[in-house]
């Protein structure tokens, strides 16, 4: 807090803005849990003035991911936690930030429907914490990213105001796609406080086939026949763990052409083996994080290079002493658990992102174990754009208020 300004003294105002039992310490900072929209604006709007930091917070899933930051404010949405609308027969809702992807879903299967997204967490991530954070799933093949699935949003600028864009129509025209910018923004731009989603209709008939492989360069002309095939496919993705290598293919059809759709898969991966499996393994990606002690990576590279960049992965690893586990969704998205020494880690990760920068690639690290912070940049980006993203960041957030120092560049 400032020398002028102490944290019982915020915590007078806050309790003034949200109720007595909604604002509390926390540490060296305070925690206040606005009841709606306006709350939170005057929250933003008292830090603002004040030039006290902010992060907002949902369940505090992903508030590990990025840049490390020591605010003088928790801005949490849990008590905005409720589907204010759902517009089945446009197949459209809204949605308050703080509620969870799980309860969100659960409400919209009341007419068999949902956002298309498979999300880390869904029992506790909060729809906010999975916009900022840009996070997606095997799901991404069929149906797009959160920015395909986003056609509105409420957000609460640094200063206090209100502001909408786009709207509750899936056509939409108007203007500039603001919720698009923010989407992925780590809270750095405003606090999202409502977001409006298309639907689509939940998937009733599916089927999951596993396909073997004795390495990952072994699946990458059957994967890019799958790809250009005339299929109904749902998501597709390739595992790696010790010596396992396997592929996950769901198909989602009218139940009398299940078994046709199972036939062509195999005809496609032929003379791989195949097995049935359950949904389980769609929680692959989830299971990586299960060791704190690991360095997690989300991988970005071109669809076609899935395998060879995969093999190479599991080769350089083994040969640096690394434990490495990895699942990468056909989109061109990768997931990669890394365990043992601190200084292979580090020479692999540089490897890799030398690699993939000149293709548009890259490496950040999600989950990173505290003996690493400060060796090893989690965004390492070296792209042009950076002028022009802390140029956005200063007419969003002059002050520098919102998760200083959390995302890219040190935006």
């Amino acid at each position: 807090m400032p020398a002028t300004f102490t944290r019982e003294e915020a915590l007078v105002r806050f309790a003034a803005i949200a109720g007595d039992e909604h604002a509390q310490l926390a540490g060296d900072a305070v925690r206040v849990a606005p009841a709606n929209t306006e709350q939170a604006a005057e929250v933003l709007r008292f830090a603002n003035q004040h030039g006290l930091t902010v992060v907002p917070t949902g369940s505090g899933s992903k508030l590990g991911w990025g840049n490390p930051v020591a605010p003088e404010i928790f801005l949490s949405l849990a008590r905005m936690n409720f589907v204010r609308e759902h517009a089945w027969q446009d197949l459209t809702c809204t949605v308050q930030a703080g509620c969870t992807w799980a309860a969100m879903q659960a409400e919209l299967a009341r007419h068999s429907q949902m956002v298309a997204l498979d999300p880390l967490w869904p029992d506790l991530a909060t729809v906010g914490g999975v916009v900022a954070t840009n996070d997606s799933g095997a799901l991404r093949l069929r149906y797009g990213g959160l920015r395909d699935l986003i056609i509105g949003m409420t957000l609460v600028l640094a200063d206090g105001t209100i502001a909408k864009t786009g709207g509750k129509v899936v056509k939409n025209v108007a203007g500039y796609d603001l919720h698009k910018l923010l989407t992925g923004s780590f809270g750095t731009l405003g606090v999202i406080a409502e977001v409006n989603f298309r639907l689509h209709p939940i998937e009733q008939h599916a089927r999951t086939l596993t396909f073997a492989a004795p390495s990952a360069p072994s699946l990458a002309q059957p994967l890019r026949n799958l790809l250009h095939a005339q299929m109904a496919l749902s998501s597709a993705q390739l595992r790696i763990a010790e010596k396992q290598c396997a592929l996950d293919v769901r198909i989602v059809t009218r139940p009398e052409c299940l078994e046709q759709h199972a036939a062509h898969l195999r005809s496609i991966f032929s003379p791989l083996a195949d097995a049935d499996a359950s949904e389980a393994v769609w929680q692959s990606r989830q299971q990586l994080f299960s060791s704190p002690n690991a360095v997690i990576a989300r991988v970005s590279l071109l669809p076609d290079d899935v395998c060879a960049a995969a093999a190479e992965w599991q080769q350089t690893c083994a040969a640096q002493g690394v434990e490495v586990s990895l699942v990468a969704q056909a989109t061109g998205l990768m997931t990669i658990a890394l365990s043992g020494p601190s200084g292979a880690i580090i020479g692999i990760i540089d490897q890799f992102r030398t690699r993939l920068r000149p293709s548009g690639g890259s490496v950040v690290l999600l989950q990173i174990p505290d003996d690493l912070r400060g060796k090893i940049d989690v965004w390492d980006c070296r792209s042009d754009a950076l002028p022009l993203m802390r140029e956005i960041k200063r007419r969003f957030d002059p002050h520098a208020i919102l998760n200083p120092g959390r995302f890219v560049g040190g935006i």
